[in-house]
């Protein structure tokens, strides 16, 4: 979405950029969440890499290997950052020439491939790949297009084919797609797509756009807010109503499968980031959405808990205010754990779950 690029610069961005270094970073002292704790209930412990970045990127591989992407309250580069140690240190493996860039989104494979995607109008809006751990980066995608602008991407399950959604042009939504593991992308005809004169998408957490099984799946907001489901790789859609809010910067954030048949969303309103009012909704079978109550805080990412059936955590944040809450039925009844908010995460089969935020924030949920 063009009118939400950058976040709201915080008081600690200001205060430690002094510390702001170059290459492998080693993490601060990790601090646990405030907010509520109990027993067994998870909290976060956080540590901060780079405190000039906003990370809206992310993608855990596994309780090791995790890649974060970022863009710059100054204006300097957007940089990726990689850990291959559980978090304790990560390496700067930035592209070159990313001044000025918003990486919003990051799609890994291992900790040596990944992809990873520059929002923004026109060539802001780009696609950078990497073989060898980001040593080295080739440039997939410009986009040459002044009236697109492109929210955040997917592969599906084998890595093969992937697809990158963008804000509707002459209407309607943009699909971009790669059938060679991001090495090149091609825009996908627009007849398939429904109309959408009055919506927009949200580069909120790099999961406004997700696959489960053979299907797609983004949201949007603005004029309305719709969740669109593609069968046949982004070819075609259909859309339906989400039950989350839709407003000038409200709408669906981001989602979660835990099959390709249970699944969540989650939004809120960025103009009002303390509003978590019908900010979830669940599908069971993926072509209709149901309310499924409120959060204290909007939700910009949402996870399902590894192995633990129905659990699951969203969490977000806007200009300092937001929170991170668990559910335990499924999405239906919510419980605030903590006052720190983050931008994204993302969850492991080995039983990790990452998250990260602004000024320079990632953290491990912990129990």
């Amino acid at each position: 979405m063009r009118r939400l690029l950058r976040t709201v610069p915080s008081t600690l961005a200001l205060t430690a950029a002094a510390a702001l270094v170059a290459g492998t970073v080693a993490a601060g002292p990790a601090t646990a969440s405030t907010g509520h704790h109990h027993g067994a209930t998870p909290l976060w412990q956080e540590s901060v890499i780079d405190a000039d970045q906003g990370f809206r990127g992310l993608d855990a591989v596994n309780k090791r290997t995790a890649w974060v992407t970022g863009g710059s309250a100054t204006e300097g580069p957007g940089r990726v950052f990689r850990t291959t140690d559980g978090g304790r240190s990560w390496d700067d493996v930035s592209p070159p020439g990313t001044d000025g860039l918003l990486l919003r989104d990051v799609e890994a494979r291992s900790a040596r491939t990944a992809v990873v995607l520059a929002i923004g109008p026109g060539d802001a809006s780009r696609i950078f790949r990497t073989s060898d751990g980001g040593a080295t980066w080739s440039t997939a995608f410009v986009n040459d297009d002044p009236a697109a602008f492109y929210d955040c991407m997917a592969f599906y399950r084998g890595g093969r084919v992937g697809l990158v959604m963008g804000d509707p042009v002459d209407g309607k939504f943009t699909i971009l797609r790669s059938t060679d593991a991001g090495r090149s992308w091609t825009r996908l005809p627009s007849e398939g797509m429904p109309e959408a004169p009055t919506e927009y998408g949200f580069a909120a957490s790099g999961d406004c756009l997700v696959t489960a099984g053979r299907s797609a799946y983004f949201g949007g907001g603005g004029g309305a807010a719709r969740i669109f489901r593609s069968d046949d790789r982004g070819m075609t859609w259909t859309a339906t109503d989400s039950t989350i809010p839709a407003g000038d910067a409200a709408g669906v954030f981001g989602f979660a499968f835990r099959t390709p048949w249970d699944g969540v969303a989650v939004g809120g309103d960025f103009a009002d980031p303390g509003d978590g009012v019908d900010a979830v909704a669940t599908t069971r079978g993926g072509r209709t959405w149901h309310n499924a109550g409120d959060l204290t805080h909007l939700g910009e990412d949402v996870a399902f808990l590894p192995r633990h059936r129905h659990w699951l955590v969203v969490t977000g944040e806007y200009g300092g205010v937001g929170g991170t809450s668990l559910s335990r039925d499924g999405g239906h009844s919510w419980t605030r754990i903590s006052d720190l908010g983050y931008h994204t995460l993302d969850c492991t089969p080995d039983g990790s779950c990452w998250a990260a935020g602004a000024d320079g924030r990632v953290a491990r949920l912990v129990r």
